[in-house]
């Protein structure tokens, strides 16, 4: 689920399309989504009144998976969806972590029917949310002043997984970040430090203290290596009592599952832009390039169209003339090393015009 949306598109649409259903629909639907996540919906025409949808997706972190299947703090909040409509069915069927029943006739006011079923497609966001926030909330608690910091591996994506470590009044998130194109290694180094001088000003003071560093911090110490191989550097947040107080843990916690979203967002959004903007800059150059002969085009048409109106008014002698001294001057141009033989008497022949006596001349008598 590496995208904004808590809810799963192509769960809520199948949801949707059996709530609103005049008559009962058979259905035994597997759906399969990025991330191994998978959804099983059943629903039958023998058992109209109930629909059963079944979830299996990895966790977080295996430290909080049971023989039974979720943790008791995951098991509650799924509760808290719609208890009304959403009933947990245990144990789950064979090859799932939780196996929920839902009744759809329990919705009463029409109006709230997508509500209520956006808030039961989010089930693997509230899922893998309630690990993470059960680890941020125990930021007070009595080991963490123990001197437990030995940091958690938590896998949100396979190839993208990040660490909690507890410190004392704290909890610092680390995310080691990877990028497959060098250009966007040079956009997220400038917004990481951008994050930090936008972190370290009075405005966002009460928001997590970020750092970036290009090497592992000294909490990852002894970590294997292929997950500290990174290219472009370890982004750290320090999350303190105050940011999980209340309803800000939900966003706290959204936050930190899909900061590397984030992240690749802003990278592409950018690449993006940078790319728009040179674009438009070459088409630009390319117009400029291109304006001198156009208008070297425009006005080689205009000359010729006026010396086609001359030559309409002229008379045919002078026209007859006109062409004889364009040819003549053609021959004159040409400038050759070979010479042709007999060539000047050709010329004196043909090209020059013949003289004619005059019916009014006289003869010189001697």
């Amino acid at each position: 689920m590496a995208c904004f949306q808590r809810a799963s598109p192509a769960l809520k649409e199948i949801l949707l399309k059996l709530y609103s259903a005049e008559k009962p629909m058979e259905m035994d639907h597997h759906l399969y989504e990025f991330g191994s996540v998978e959804y099983h919906i059943q629903s039958s025409q023998s058992d109209p009144q109930y629909t059963y949808l079944s979830i299996s997706t990895p966790l977080l972190s295996q430290g909080v998976l049971l023989s039974h299947g979720l943790s008791h703090y995951a098991t509650e909040m799924v509760k808290e969806i719609c208890s009304d409509v959403v009933e947990i069915i245990e144990p789950a069927k064979e090859g799932f972590q939780l196996t929920l029943r839902l009744d759809f006739a329990k919705i009463v006011n029409s109006k709230d029917s997508e509500k209520v079923i956006e808030e039961i497609s989010a089930l693997q966001a509230v899922i893998l949310s309630s690990q993470l926030k059960e680890m941020l909330q125990s930021v007070n608690s009595q080991d963490a002043y123990q001197g437990i910091y030995k940091p958690i591996k938590l896998v949100y994506h396979p190839r993208e997984p990040f660490f909690v470590i507890r410190q004392p009044k704290k909890i610092m998130a680390v995310f080691p970040m990877r990028f497959k194109e060098n250009s966007d290694v040079i956009i997220a180094t400038a917004f990481f430090q951008e994050l930090m001088d936008v972190g370290s000003s009075k405005e966002w003071a009460k928001a997590p203290p970020c750092t970036w560093s290009p090497i592992p911090p000294p909490e990852l110490r002894g970590e294997p290596f292929e997950d500290l191989s990174t290219n472009g550097g370890f982004v750290s947040f320090d999350i303190s009592s105050r940011h999980v107080e209340g309803k800000r843990v939900n966003k706290t916690v959204w936050s930190l599952l899909n900061f590397h979203a984030y992240v690749k967002y802003h990278v592409k959004s950018t690449r993006g832009f940078i790319q728009r903007r040179m674009r438009k800059r070459m088409d630009g150059l390319v117009q400029v390039l291109h304006k001198p002969s156009s208008e070297d085009e425009q006005s080689k048409t205009i000359q010729g169209y006026r010396s086609t109106r001359k030559l309409v008014i002229l008379s045919k002698p002078k026209i007859l003339k006109r062409r004889c001294g364009y040819f003549s001057r053609k021959i004159k141009k040409i400038r050759s090393r070979i010479k042709i033989h007999g060539f000047w008497r050709f010329r004196r022949r043909w090209l020059k015009l013949p003289k004619f006596s005059s019916s009014m001349g006289y003869t010189k008598l001697e």
